[in-house]
């Protein structure tokens, strides 16, 4: 049964994914938060079904509201039923959707990723911003690449801002987390090409860089960008040419560029 009867933020399930927003406590509970009922939606289409399902009654009332209340209850997950500001309060936002929901955190280990699945992915070293990597995953989602390999110590993919970025790719791509070494290591056993993007004087114009597929696209740091060390173990390294002021683009608008280049020559 659906419980109507939660409307205290001093309610231990409310704590509970409160607590969520914190980086600690997704790790101590394996789990991560998402909002909207298109998202959830979305998710539920891949695979993923809520752990612990906060939902208003306008949201209950619609057809996908019951749809996911229904996919909650018969895999054993909690579905509440809540007063719209109690989403706010567990979303921080003024302005928060009618649906909120926990959902497990997947198996990050690189051992686990099969290349064959897709011919693209990208690999983020130490990025900083969760909305850059949110909207990365968006643009692997587009273009059907794999998804993201995080190296060292990026930001966390699975907080509620890289969520909210993503538009549900979170769920439809994989990420996978690795030590810099550690994945070197790895993918020199696997098919295909490292391609670095950095300003620098020996990269070659990304439009000229012939895709081999599967193709791994090694972004770096915000503001740094990708170590010498790092470019001297890529098979190419690319840069997109500046013509204005600004000297470098966002990395996840670098790396939607690339995504499409890298699709334009893999599409019959």
């Amino acid at each position: 049964m659906i419980l109507h009867d939660i409307s205290s933020p001093a309610n231990p399930l409310i704590k509970r994914l409160k607590s969520l927003s914190d980086k600690k406590a997704r790790r101590a509970e394996g789990l991560f938060l998402a909002e909207g009922l298109r998202v959830c939606t979305e998710a539920l289409a891949a695979g993923h079904t809520p752990a612990i399902l906060a939902i208003t009654p306008e949201a209950e009332s619609h057809n996908l509201g019951r749809r996911l209340i229904a996919a909650t209850r018969a895999a054993g997950g909690q579905a509440l039923g809540v007063p719209h500001d109690l989403v706010s309060r567990i979303t921080g936002k003024d302005n928060a959707q009618g649906v909120v929901a926990a959902y497990a955190i997947p198996n990050t280990d690189l051992a686990q990723l099969d290349v064959s699945t897709a011919p693209l992915w990208v690999v983020a070293d130490t990025l900083r911003d969760p909305g850059n990597l949110g909207t990365m995953l968006r643009s692997c989602d587009a273009t059907g690449a794999g998804g993201l390999i995080l190296l060292d110590d990026c930001a966390d993919p699975f907080s509620l801002e890289a969520v909210r970025a993503s538009m549900g790719a979170v769920f439809s791509r994989k990420v996978y987390r690795a030590r810099a070494e550690a994945f070197f290591h790895w993918r020199a056993a696997q098919p295909g090409q490292l391609i670095g993007a950095a300003l620098d004087p020996s990269a070659i114009d990304y439009r000229a860089c012939k895709i081999t597929p599967p193709s791994f696209i090694l972004m770096g740091n915000e503001q740094a960008g990708l170590p010498p060390a790092y470019l001297a173990r890529c098979d190419a390294v690319v840069s997109l040419p500046m013509k204005g002021s600004a000297d470098s683009l966002n990395v996840a608008v670098a790396t939607g560029v690339l995504l499409y280049a890298a699709l334009a020559q893999l599409e019959p």
